[in-house]
């Protein structure tokens, strides 16, 4: 049985950082391309970032390059995401996902096998 679960979400004043953690079980995880998602109140969920089996195979929305960092450790099973220079707009449900065991790049549009049920995010001003 494959288990998503994301943590480290929390009230952030704006300009403040949070590291998300995304903690794998019941799959091969370092064969997953996996992804980060969010949802702000009141709209569509996005993606913002992923990462595929070269540590160096990564993609982000332009809303966040520069100011987010994902990156996976493949020993414990563990996606992270830094957020960094916060913005109010950053508020969000955030989610993890598997994409799918295909070999090359990721992309943030790639379909979603499965999904976490997410961790809050909450940036004042």
């Amino acid at each position: 049985q494959v288990q998503v679960v994301e943590s480290g979400g929390g009230l952030v004043q704006a300009g403040g950082a949070l590291r998300l953690s995304c903690t794998v079980s019941g799959m091969s995880f370092e064969i997953w391309k996996m992804a980060w998602f969010r949802q702000p109140p009141g709209k569509e969920r996005e993606g913002i970032s992923c990462i595929s089996q070269r540590v160096d195979w990564t993609s982000y929305r332009d809303s966040v390059k520069g100011r987010f960092t994902v990156s996976r450790d493949n020993a414990k099973n563990i996606v992270y995401l830094q957020l960094n220079s916060l913005k109010p707009e950053d508020t969000a449900m955030y989610y993890c996902a598997a994409q799918n065991t295909r070999w090359g790049p990721c992309s943030i549009q790639d379909d979603v096998r499965y999904w976490g049920q997410g961790t809050q995010v909450t940036v004042s001003s």
